[in-house]
C-alpha cells in the first residue's frame, strides 16, 4: 500500500485535521499523482457535515485535483511520468452502461465512483484531494496544459466543468441572452464561458457591490435582484438562466425573467427542495433543468478549450491549516472566487 497524508473529518461533528492513511498500490492501468493543489468546493463542506446524505468517515474531501504524475502502471498508454494531470469528481464508473459508452460517466446508470465519500469496486472508501497523492485509473485522469497556472486550473475540474457542460449541452452562444445567477465559484466561471461562447451575459445578484467585479469578468449587464425596478426591466428577457446558487432560494422570481420557451438550469445544489407552482412553468412553456459536471471526454474538451483561450479560475491560494476559516468565508461569499489549497503546506 502507498502511505498518504491528508486532512480528514473523523465524523460530521468534528473539524478537519491531519490524518495518515493508505492508498492502493499502482495497478497496471493506474497512475500515481503527486498533488500540488486542490480546489475547495462548496460541496466539500456539505459532505463533511452530512447535509445531503450520511457520509463515509473518516472523510478526506477534495475533487478539484491537479499535480504531477510520479508513477505509471505497466499498461498505461495515456500518460508518462512527469506529465501534469488532474482528477475531478469521478474516479470510476461501470464503463458498460449506455451513458458510460456515450462519455457521460457522471450519469452512470450503475452508479459512478466519486473521488471521495464513495465506495470503490474494491469495497474500500475513496479519499479525495486534501492530501499529498492519489492513485487513479488512467481513464479518469485528465491532461493538464503547462500553459496555465496549475493552482488556477484546479477549480476547472468541478466549477469549470459544472458550468461548461450545460452551456455546451444547450448550445448557448451568439444570439442568446444568458443570465448567471450568483457570482461565486461557479458563477464566475459561468460568466467567463458564456462570454467566450458569444452570448450576451447578465449577472443576477442580490449584492450591488458585485457589479464592478461582474463587469471585470466580462459580463455585459448586471441586475440587482432585490431592486424591483431592475427586475421588472428584464422580465421575460432571457433565453437561459444558469443558477449557480447553493443556498436555499425561491426560483419563481427568476422563472419570470425567462422568455417563452426559456430554460432555467440548476447547477447549484441547495440542501432544501425547490417549490415551483405549475403556473410558473405553464405560462411561457418554461423549463427547469439540472446538470451535473461532465463526462471524461467533455472535461478534457473543457480543459483544452481553457488552455487555448487562456481561461482559468480566479483564486485565493491558502494554507491547508486555514481550511475552516476558508469555509466560514465561503459561506459568507467572502472569496473571489475559489479557494485553492497549496498542498506544499500539508
Amino acid at each position: 500500500m502507498i502511505q498518504s497524508k491528508g486532512y480528514a473529518a473523523q465524523d460530521a461533528e468534528t473539524n478537519l485535521a491531519a490524518w495518515n492513511f493508505e492508498r492502493r498500490e499502482v495497478g497496471p492501468h493506474d497512475v500515481l499523482i503527486e498533488i500540488t493543489h486542490c480546489g475547495v468546493c462548496h460541496s466539500d463542506l456539505h459532505q463533511i457535515k452530512n447535509d445531503w446524505f450520511p457520509g463515509i468517515f473518516p472523510m478526506v474531501p477534495g475533487h478539484e485535483i491537479v499535480g504531477k504524475i510520479t508513477a505509471v502502471g505497466a499498461h498505461v498508454k495515456k500518460f508518462k511520468e512527469g506529465d501534469l494531470a488532474g482528477v475531478g469528481c469521478l474516479v470510476d464508473s461501470c464503463r458498460t452502461c449506455d451513458n458510460c459508452q456515450d462519455g457521460l460517466e457522471q450519469y452512470c446508470l450503475n452508479h459512478s465512483t466519486q473521488t471521495y465519500n464513495s465506495m470503490g469496486k474494491d469495497g474500500l472508501p475513496t479519499y479525495g484531494g486534501y492530501s499529498n497523492n492519489i492513485v487513479v485509473h488512467e481513464d479518469f485522469a485528465l491532461h493538464i496544459s503547462n500553459k496555465l497556472s496549475l493552482a488556477a486550473v484546479a477549480p476547472l475540474l468541478c466549477a469549470g466543468i459544472t458550468t461548461y457542460s450545460p452551456l455546451r449541452h444547450w448550445k448557448v452562444g451568439k444570439g442568446h441572452k444568458l443570465a448567471v445567477l450568483g457570482l461565486g465559484g461557479l458563477g464566475h466561471m459561468g460568466v467567463k464561458f458564456g462570454v467566450a461562447f458569444g452570448a450576451e451575459v447578465t449577472v443576477l445578484s442580490t449584492s450591488p457591490s458585485k457589479e464592478a467585479a461582474a463587469k471585470a469578468l466580462g459580463a455585459h449587464k448586471f441586475v440587482v435582484t432585490s431592486n424591483p425596478d431592475e427586475v421588472a426591466a428584464v422580465a421575460g428577457s432571457f433565453d437561459f438562466i444558469l443558477d449557480t446558487v447553493s443556498a436555499p432560494h425561491d426560483i419563481n422570481l427568476y422563472l419570470s425573467l425567462l422568455k417563452t420557451n426559456g430554460t432555467h438550469i440548476c447547477v447549484g445544489a441547495p440542501s432544501e427542495p425547490y417549490e415551483i407552482p405549475a403556473f410558473s412553468l405553464l405560462m411561457g412553456r418554461k423549463s427547469v433543468s439540472g446538470s451535473g459536471i461532465g463526462g471524461l471526454p467533455e472535461t478534457q474538451e473543457m480543459l483544452d478549450f481553457c488552455a487555448e483561450n487562456n481561461i482559468v479560475s480566479d483564486i485565493e491560494l491558502i494554507d491547508i491549516k486555514d481550511i475552516h476559516n476558508a469555509y466560514e468565508r465561503m459561506l459568507k461569499g467572502d472569496v473571489r472566487y475559489r479557494f485553492v489549497i497549496d498542498m506544499a503546506t500539508l
